[in-house]
């Protein structure tokens, strides 16, 4: 289930929880965050490789493309059996802003958008299907949990993809995980 939990930033134990799509993409949208629900044209294998995975999606890829100008897009698969899945989430749980859109779309699995914007956070739980546009210069972290599970299609403007710049803030460690989050849904 997709889930936005919007928190006063800093009131960590006190979000007002959406679970409705049209709820989540009106919250978001009010902030410039786009989010959609995609389909493949075709059924995917969960073997399915890059080239196959980007065809199936091919309509809604070229749409964003000539909208925003994307310029490259590639596919990234992180199982919970990865030696490294515990570097992978660190690099990306601490505050930080790019100067190109983050853009991602969940073929499969989920992974949490943390949003900070306007004095609030706005945690985004995104699973298959889901698709979320993060405006650049946007403040916000990303959570894959402890065993991550998902694969996602990433698109960029610039054929490097972008870079992180870190703000220094510790705001990250004051909010629920990932886990502790998908651990209060079952």
């Amino acid at each position: 289930m997709s889930l936005l939990t919007i928190y006063p930033g800093d009131q960590p134990t006190q979000g007002v929880r959406y679970t409705e799509f049209a709820d989540i993409e009106r919250e978001l949208a009010d902030i410039g965050v786009k989010f959609e629900r995609w389909t493949a044209s075709r059924e995917l294998a969960a073997d399915e490789d890059q080239a196959r995975v980007i065809a199936a999606y091919q309509e809604a890829i070229d749409k964003l493309r000539r909208l925003y100008g994307f310029q490259s897009v590639d596919v990234i698969n992180l199982s919970p059996d990865n030696p490294q899945k515990a570097e992978f989430r660190q690099k990306f749980l601490a505050e930080h802003t790019h100067d190109d859109f983050e853009v991602r779309f969940f073929i499969d699995g989920r992974g949490l958008f943390y949003l900070h914007i306007n004095g609030k956070v706005y945690a985004a739980l995104c699973e298959k299907g889901d698709l979320i546009s993060v405006p650049a210069h946007t403040t916000h972290w990303f959570d894959m949990g402890e065993n991550p599970s998902f694969k996602v299609i990433r698109l960029f403007t610039t054929p490097e993809g972008w870079v992180a710049k870190f703000t220094g803030s510790d705001i990250a460690l004051s909010f629920p995980t990932f886990d502790e989050t998908v651990a209060e849904l079952k």
